[in-house]
């Protein structure tokens, strides 16, 4: 049992947010498990008079959480998972014990993302007390999905709300986007994902007499350098040019005097609305076919790209930040991925907006105590400029 920190109590019960945050931080959700995150969160939200309902995928737990009825649908979206600590020996503290130092919270996920989802959570529950009688649909969506093979998470959630007719107008994702301090970045949208697995084919012999082999490895070098030279596109104002990027090259039997038989390589795109996955799946495979190679490829699109114009959610959200941050935040594409993605084709804007992201997936992971307590009202004033819009 951890010795309890009694100055860590008394912040945790000034603070509804950081309760709740050290409350999710404790409990060992590693992807894909949740370890009742959302248990604990549907029970305060249907105190609150939301409708639960639990969606669980394989071995994902979701949760679609609910409050009023019709349009706009406005939803906060998050994700309950946190991806391993890495050595525990490492940490100066237990990874799954919240711990402050410094004026910081630590722990894993304490900025990716648990101190956004519970920032989401007491967010919702001051906007329903404040406002029983709004219009429109405000909602939770959670994963333990992010983290990992995003299939049964979001992805499906998606899937399962294009079958119901399910409407969302408007998603805050609360990924931890601030760079140097709370507000001073929100990501707009996000480039697309497309992974080829590529197998090059050859006969495997002996070093000695290459006559009577065919090494994959020569046959794919200037394949290669052509794919690493190609400019697929020129970008866009939202978005950079396509990059590709090798992140796995692997061939030979592990003796130095054998050709191997094949070579496999990992490669992926990142792309904006310049590309499609079409044309840079057609133009890669074009260029294989060119260099005479005997290849089998696997293709994974993990999501297209997708930018929120300018609309509702995004001047609630630079209204928000102005009021609450004091600055002009950049509005950008950049970063990775998130389950933006699959929310976005559903005909919603979606805006990307949550703490520093400087510790994320490290170890001694953090998150400033002064940006998590400001988080709510953040995504408060965001839901309250929504509201007011149509009311």
């Amino acid at each position: 049992m951890a010795e309890i920190d009694p100055e860590l109590q008394r912040l945790r019960q000034a603070s509804p947010v950081l309760d709740l945050t050290c409350n999710l931080l404790e409990r060992v959700s590693v992807t894909p498990e949740d370890a009742g995150c959302q248990a604990l969160i549907a029970q305060r939200l249907e105190r609150a008079g939301f409708a639960i309902e639990p969606l669980r995928f394989g071995a994902v737990d979701n949760l679609w959480a609910t409050h009023g009825s019709g349009a706009p649908v406005l939803v906060f979206l998050g994700h309950t998972d946190v991806v391993p600590t890495g050595p525990v020996e490492a940490w100066s503290s237990p990874p799954f014990e919240p711990t402050i130092r410094d004026g910081k919270l630590f722990a894993r996920g304490a900025a990716d993302m648990k101190s956004g989802v519970a920032a989401m959570v007491v967010a919702l529950e001051t906007f329903v007390r404040e406002h029983p009688g709004h219009a429109g649909t405000l909602a939770l969506l959670l994963t333990s999905d992010e983290e990992g093979a995003a299939v049964d998470g979001v992805r499906r959630v998606a899937q399962l709300f294009r079958e119901r007719g399910q409407r969302i107008d408007a998603c805050v994702v609360g990924e931890p986007s601030s760079k140097q301090r709370l507000g001073d970045l929100i990501r707009i949208g996000r480039r697309g994902s497309l992974t080829a697995r590529l197998t090059v084919h050859g006969v495997q012999g002996h070093v000695a007499y290459p006559d009577k082999a065919d090494n994959p490895i020569h046959r794919f070098a200037p394949a290669l350098s052509e794919l690493v030279a190609t400019r697929w596109d020129e970008g866009n104002a939202a978005f950079p040019p396509t990059s590709f990027q090798v992140s796995n090259l692997t061939a030979g039997t592990g003796a130095d005097n054998v050709i191997p038989g094949e070579l496999r390589a990992v490669c992926n795109f990142r792309y904006g609305t310049a590309s499609t996955a079409q044309s840079l799946r057609e133009r890669t495979e074009a260029i294989l076919k060119a260099h005479d190679l005997d290849f089998t490829i696997d293709w994974w699109l993990s999501g297209e790209p997708f930018l929120t114009a300018d609309g509702p959610l995004r001047r609630a959200t630079l209204a928000a930040i102005r009021e609450h941050c004091g600055i002009e935040p950049e509005q950008s594409t950049g970063g990775g991925t998130s389950d933006g993605r699959f929310i976005a084709p559903l005909g919603a804007e979606v805006v990307e907006l949550g703490v520093c992201n400087a510790t994320i997936h490290k170890v001694d992971e953090c998150v400033a105590l002064d940006e998590l307590v400001r988080l709510p009202l953040l995504y408060g004033a965001i839901a309250a400029r929504l509201h007011e819009s149509i009311a």
